[in-house]
C-alpha cells in the first residue's frame, strides 16, 4: 500500500476510539437525565466500553496473527456499525449500556490492528514517526467530535448524536474492503494454541522494554480519561457551560493534541525517543501541578482547568506514539499479541479510574484536577525513569 494510504486507514481505525468516547460526552447530562439514571451508572456507559475495549484486544490480537489483519478488521467494523445502531434505538440506561459494551469489543479490533499494522510495515523508530502521523489523523478526528456531539445533541437529540457513530464505522468499513491489503506477511498458525498464548504473553510481559512504554502508554491514557470521564459533568454542570461550549472546549484540547503529535514527530529525528519522552514529561508534571494548585487554592473557572491541561495534551501527543510503537517494538513476530496486551493494560487503567470516578464524582472539581495531579506525577516518573532505563526500541532491550 502507498505510504499515504497507511496514514489515512490508521487515521480511521485509531480514531474510532476518540469519537465513540467524545461525540457523545457533550450528551451523556442529557442522556443520564433522559432515562433518569443516577450519574454512578452514566459512568458505566464509558468504563463498560472501555473495559470491553481492552479485554477483547486480548482476543483480537491472536485471531490477527492467525488470520491476519484484514479478516478481523472486516469482522469488528461491521460488529461495530451494529452496535453503533443499537445504541441509537437502545430503550433505556441498561440496554445501552449492553450495546456500548459490545460496541467497545468491536472498537478493540480496529485499534488493535492499526498498531500491530504499523509494527508489520515498519521498524521501531520509523514505526513511531509513522504513528504519530496516524495520531494525527486521530487528532482531526477528535477535534470534530466533540463539537459534532454537541451540536448534534443540540439541535436534535443525543440519539442523533450516537447514530453518527454508526456512519463513521461504515465510512470506516468502507476504505478497508476497498483499500487495505493484508500486511502480515508470514500467519502464525499456533498463536491461538493455548500453550502458545501463555508462552508468548509471558515472554510480552517479562520484557523490560514492553513494561516501561506500557507504563507511559497506560498512565497518559489515565489522565486523559480522568479528563474525558469527569469534565462534561465538571464544565456543564458545576461551571454552567452549555453543551456547544463544552463541545469547543474539546475542539480546543484536541487541536492542541494535535499539534503535540507534529511536535513529536519533529523531536524524534533530532533527539531519539528517550529524550523526545522526558521533555513531554516535564510537561506534563507542569500542567498537572498547577491545575492542581489552582483548584486548591480555591480558582474555580473554565480556564483555570483548561490553561494547565493544554500543555498535558501536548505532551501526550508525544507520549502516544513514543509508548504505543515503543511497547510493540520487541515482537515483530508477535505485533497482535503486544499490541493487545499495551491495549488491554491502558483500559484497564481507564476502567479502574472511571469506577472511582463514579465514587468520587461530588459536585466540585476536585476529582477532576485531583486525578490529573496524581497522573501527571506518575507519567513523569515513568519517562524519567523506566522509559530512560529500557527505553531503546532500536534495541528492543
Amino acid at each position: 500500500m502507498p505510504s499515504a494510504t497507511v496514514v489515512v486507514i490508521l487515521s480511521m481505525l485509531l480514531g474510532v476510539q476518540p469519537i465513540t468516547t467524545d461525540l457523545y460526552l457533550p450528551a451523556l447530562p442529557a442522556l443520564t437525565e433522559g432515562f433518569g439514571a443516577p450519574m454512578s451508572q452514566a459512568q458505566l456507559t464509558l468504563t463498560a466500553l472501555l473495559l470491553a475495549f481492552g479485554l477483547s484486544q486480548l482476543i483480537w490480537g491472536p485471531l490477527s496473527d492467525r488470520f491476519g489483519r484484514r479478516p478481523v478488521l472486516l469482522v469488528g467494523l461491521t460488529c461495530y456499525v451494529v452496535a453503533s445502531i443499537g445504541n441509537t434505538l437502545a430503550p433505556s440506561m441498561d440496554m445501552l449500556i449492553i450495546w456500548r459494551t459490545l460496541q467497545g469489543a468491536a472498537m478493540g479490533a480496529g485499534v488493535m490492528c492499526a498498531r500491530a499494522i504499523v509494527r508489520d510495515l515498519y521498524q521501531p523508530l520509523e514505526g513511531a514517526r509513522v504513528m504519530s502521523k496516524g495520531l494525527t489523523g486521530l487528532g482531526f478526528v477528535a477535534c470534530i467530535s466533540a463539537p459534532l456531539g454537541g451540536f448534534l445533541s443540540d439541535q436534535f437529540s443525543w440519539r442523533v448524536a450516537l447514530m453518527a457513530l454508526a456512519v463513521f464505522g461504515a465510512v470506516s468499513l468502507t476504505l478497508v474492503v476497498l483499500r487495505f491489503e493484508e500486511t502480515v506477511q508470514q500467519r502464525n498458525p499456533r498463536a491461538l494454541e493455548p500453550g502458545t498464548l501463555v508462552r508468548t504473553w509471558l515472554a510480552i510481559v517479562r520484557n523490560p522494554t514492553f513494561l516501561a512504554y506500557s507504563a507511559l502508554s497506560a498512565a497518559s491514557y489515565g489522565g486523559l480519561f480522568t479528563f474525558l470521564a469527569s469534565s462534561s459533568f465538571v464544565f456543564i454542570k458545576v461551571l454552567d457551560l452549555s453543551k456547544t461550549q463544552y463541545g469547543l472546549l474539546m475542539l480546543s484540547m484536541s487541536l492542541v493534541y494535535l499539534c503535540g503529535t507534529v511536535l513529536c514527530r519533529r523531536l524524534l529525528p533530532r533527539l531519539g525517543v528517550r529524550k523526545t519522552v522526558a521533555i513531554a514529561g516535564s510537561l506534563t508534571l507542569l500542567g498537572g501541578t498547577l491545575m492542581g494548585g489552582l483548584a486548591l487554592a480555591g480558582v474555580r473557572s473554565t480556564w483555570a482547568i483548561m490553561l494547565p491541561f493544554y500543555p498535558f495534551m501536548l505532551a501526550h501527543g508525544i507520549h502516544q506514539p513514543c509508548g504505543q510503537s515503543g511497547a510493540v517494538g520487541p515482537f515483530p513476530q508477535a505485533a497482535g499479541a503486544a499490541s493487545a496486551l499495551n491495549g488491554f493494560l491502558m483500559m484497564l487503567v481507564a476502567f479502574l479510574m472511571g469506577g472511582w470516578l463514579g465514587k468520587h464524582m461530588d459536585g466540585t472539581v476536585f476529582p477532576l484536577t485531583n486525578g490529573l495531579w496524581f497522573w501527571s506525577a506518575i507519567i513523569a516518573l515513568s519517562a524519567w525513569t523506566l522509559v530512560q532505563k529500557y527505553g531503546d526500541p532500536a534495541r528492543g532491550t
